[in-house]
């Protein structure tokens, strides 16, 4: 199997989707940042404002910013992104969903997404608890594209 982001000579590059047709393609990302009950119960006094409404904000912003984080990742019109949280006993699960019709998917943007939420959510946690945990961060399914669907 060759990986499409390297030439003949083995050499880093953006592979050229110029030839593809545009279609519409989807992903689902999640992450899960793990902490203490105690930060969980503290969440609605961050003096730094709702964590969980900052977070989806972030996200958002770091899904549109992608290809200028991922070297070889090509700027997408994104025609939809959605960042969620959800609280559990353990932590809170982050789930972003995108979508764009496009030449190439949107897996990136929905990665990137989710890893910049739950980045939020540790800054802005941290003061409570150094020892909270990014863990799982994970495409959890796709549509579209040469390769079909994917669900985890």
């Amino acid at each position: 199997m060759k990986l499409s982001h390297y030439d003949d000579q083995g050499r880093a590059r953006m592979v050229d989707v110029s030839g593809k047709p545009g279609t519409r393609r989807t992903a689902e990302a999640s992450a899960f940042v793990a902490m203490s009950e105690r930060v969980l119960k503290a969440l609605p006094q961050n003096p730094k404002g709702n964590p969980l409404e900052v977070a989806r904000f972030a996200g958002i912003q770091a899904a549109k910013k992608t290809s200028e984080l991922i070297p070889m990742c090509h700027p997408l019109p994104l025609t939809h992104i959605d960042v969620e949280t959800r609280i559990l006993k353990d932590g809170i699960e982050v789930t972003v969903t995108a979508a764009t019709t496009a030449q190439t998917g949107v897996e990136m943007e929905a990665l990137t997404a989710a890893s910049v939420a739950a980045l939020t959510i540790y800054d802005m946690c941290k003061a409570l608890d150094k020892g909270i945990v990014i863990r799982e961060i994970r495409l959890e399914k796709k549509t579209g594209g040469k390769s079909g669907e994917y669900v985890r």
